[in-house]
């Protein structure tokens, strides 16, 4: 059988391909290599699945630190709000939450993932699960079908790539889809983890002192050789006995692997402000003022009232004080270099757990080679890409899963439009044009 489009990958942008295909009339199939869709949706946000953010589009953009920009032109088809509407569509009411992440009201993923399936079926789009493609054809210059892993041949009009990246892959994320798009033509960047625990060789780290320990709402800041940040998030983060994770962490990394690349000796610095709202003069006053107020207190006691303690602790040895030492023996000098750590701790940090440990896949796809508000490609007519196979990278909170079903949705919508002009004898818009 022919169709007029198929979309390989039923994860976020895949499924949104799919049913804005099936809403242009088109002979639409989906083939998924897994046993179920939308695994990666059913495990985000922690099962409830964070389905998109509602800041407005330029913070969209910026909290996509890896070519966001280029989404500019997708947003002003289809964005953010649109996909809230989509989702009241389908009966899935959404909640506002902090920093603007938008969750089903349900709480559930399911739910979103059931009702995306539920439009499948009523827009009639074919389903094919357990179907991994191997393969996609291009016949004299033009997609012309996808070839499956058991041989069969099934050909089509257009052909959208929504394979994804290859970070999660117990979510059959495996990187299936970059060679097909380098036999389009297509450049794929280097790929490389993205929102994943940082690594580090420290001491510290590897005697455990601090494994565990959670630190809320500090900034944790990414240092360029000469000390000053590349790159500073304020969030939580966590010791591990590896690192350090956490969302500060988890949105840092993809900065420590860019500046690893540029380290000479294999090591980057970072520094964590644990007190961002107090200055460093603010804070010793603070402190000397209860040492004298308590001399025969332990000066933990004391530290302890601005730092988990813990860290206080650790922050006090390695300014050179006994945790234990009474409050009115500690120098004014010394206590100054307390206050200096817990201003700024910096330490070394060596590298990112894998790209298979990661939450996003950085590089991919070139973007210079993708229409911006169709997803075609320049390379191959009737070739689409949507979602995390595309160099586009966000952090966690909304802002790659925005990436995914806008992508998505214009890919599946143009795919759509391409083979129905071609099916009807006409040569179709030109690869440049845009949409209404």
């Amino acid at each position: 059988m022919e169709y007029d489009v198929i979309i390989i990958g039923g994860g976020p942008s895949g499924l949104m391909a799919a049913i804005a295909a099936g809403e242009q009339k088109a002979n639409v199939l989906l083939l998924e290599k897994g046993t179920k869709l939308g695994r990666k949706l059913a495990i985000s946000g922690g099962g409830r699945c964070n389905v998109t953010n509602r800041l407005p589009i330029d913070e969209i953009v910026r909290h996509i630190p890896g070519n966001g920009r280029f989404l500019y032109s997708a947003f002003s088809v289809f964005n953010n709000e649109d996909i809230i509407r989509f989702f009241e569509r389908l009966g899935v009411p959404l909640k506002e939450e902090d920093h603007g992440r938008m969750f089903p009201k349900s709480d559930s993923a399911q739910s979103v993932v059931a009702a995306l399936v539920r439009e499948l079926s009523r827009l009639g789009v074919d389903v094919r699960l357990e179907a991994p493609a191997a393969d996609v054809l291009y016949e004299n210059g033009r997609t012309a079908g996808v070839v499956l892993k058991n041989g069969e041949t099934i050909r089509a009009r257009a052909v959208v790539v929504a394979a994804g990246g290859k970070s999660v892959p117990q979510t059959g994320s495996t990187g299936d889809g970059y060679p097909w798009a380098e036999k389009a033509g297509h450049t794929v960047t280097e790929l490389f983890p993205t929102e994943v625990p940082i690594v580090s060789h420290e001491p510290f780290i590897q005697k455990r002192a601090l494994q565990g320990l959670s630190l809320r709402d500090v900034a944790l800041s990414v240092l360029k050789p000469n000390g000053k940040p590349v790159i500073t998030h304020r969030m939580d983060m966590l010791f591990t006995h590896f690192g350090i994770s956490g969302p500060a962490a988890l949105r840092c990394s993809q900065f420590v692997v860019k500046a690893l690349k540029k380290a000479a000796d294999g090591a980057v610095n970072m520094s964590i402000d644990a007190l961002p709202d107090v200055t460093q003069e603010e804070l010793f006053q603070r402190l000397a003022a209860q040492c004298k107020e308590g001399p025969k207190k332990a000066v933990k006691t004391i530290a302890k009232t601005v730092l988990p303690e813990r860290y206080a602790s650790f922050l006090l040895e390695q300014a050179g004080i006994s945790p234990q030492a009474a409050a009115g023996a500690v120098s004014h000098d010394a206590l100054r270099a307390f206050v200096r750590l817990c201003k700024r701790f910096t330490f070394h940090v060596h590298g990112t757990l894998p790209l298979e440990k990661a939450f996003v896949t950085g590089g991919g796809v070139s973007v210079k080679e993708i229409e911006p508000k169709t997803m075609a490609s320049k390379c191959m007519p009737g070739l689409y890409f949507c979602g995390e196979i595309l160099d586009i990278h966000g952090y966690t909170g909304g802002y790659n899963i925005t990436a995914a079903l806008v992508t998505g949705r214009l890919a599946g919508m143009n795919a759509a439009r391409h083979a129905l002009a071609a099916k009807s004898g006409e040569s179709g818009p030109p690869a440049r044009a845009a949409v209404d």
